[in-house]
């Protein structure tokens, strides 16, 4: 089984870069199935029932997500509504929607999709090892390539999670950080991990917002509105290759790449 997977998508020029790109992507490296980040994708944060529909029209299969899935009210009803669309699986019980999901395609492959936020400098919500215990047990009767997307602020709680489900699941990406780590590899188990996918997004940025307004926020330490760039656009993630027998990654490829066909985007555009 091949997968793309595709960091946090940022605004419309984000967007409009999985638009123009992924296609291509699934085509150069044969890909079965994407999953795409999006709690970005609606002016910098959420998702919307527009933006959830451009991702999918753009090809991909899975949308994960993080702590900014709640910007938007209207993803209340979008994430009951379709479960290709997750929220991460540790938010406590009563809140709307799935962590995790099934997919298949026409020619009988399934893959198992996890969706988790870690709690160091984040909200302190249910742990996501335990409940990565409980949903992974119940996935691997059903395949054993299974992603997980582990949404979290630092590089350790990434790693620790990673080093948990070695064996038990196929490839442990991070997101949240918007900037890729190159120590992608395979770990005793064979289990795929990559600390931080990066973001689709502009990387003339300061993590996609215009740097100008971060800056000032931090020399003046006052309220800031912050505005979607849109220089510098680039498309990040990761190819994996997955034994479909047995579930083990076989190979990671990290993507960096500017957009296959990227049309001017004004930066007051989100």
């Amino acid at each position: 089984m091949k997968v793309i997977f595709l960091g946090d998508v940022v605004g419309k020029p984000g967007r409009q870069a999985v638009k123009g790109t992924l296609g291509v992507l699934m085509k150069q490296y044969g890909a079965d199935f994407a999953v795409v980040n999006g709690e970005n994708m609606a002016g910098g944060t959420g998702i919307t029932p527009e933006t959830a529909a451009d991702l999918f029209e753009s090809g991909a299969h899975v949308i994960t997500s993080g702590n900014h899935v709640w910007k938007k009210k209207e993803v209340n009803d979008l994430l009951q509504q379709d479960r290709r669309i997750l929220r991460p699986a540790n938010y406590p019980k009563g809140a709307p929607g799935d962590g995790w999901t099934l997919v298949e395609n026409d020619r009988g492959q399934k893959l198992g999709v996890v969706n988790l936020q870690g709690r160091v400098f984040m909200e302190q919500i249910d742990c996501p090892f335990r409940k990565a215990d409980e949903i992974v047990d119940n996935l691997r009767k059903q395949t054993r390539c299974i992603l997980v997307d582990m949404h979290a602020e630092t590089t350790s709680e990434k790693r620790a999670i990673g080093y948990y489900l070695d064996g038990r699941v196929s490839f442990v990406v991070g997101t949240h950080t918007h900037v890729q780590t190159a120590d992608d590899e395979i770990f005793a188990h064979g289990t795929g991990f990559l600390t931080d996918a990066g973001m689709c997004g502009p990387t003339d940025s300061v993590i996609g917002v215009r740097k100008e307004l971060v800056l000032q926020k931090f020399l003046t330490g006052r309220p800031v509105g912050f505005q979607v760039a849109s220089e510098g656009v680039m498309v990040q993630g990761a190819f994996v290759e997955i034994d479909d027998a047995n579930g083990k990654c076989l190979r990671i490829e990290r993507i960096r790449r500017p957009p296959a066909d990227m049309p001017n985007v004004s930066s007051k555009e989100k």
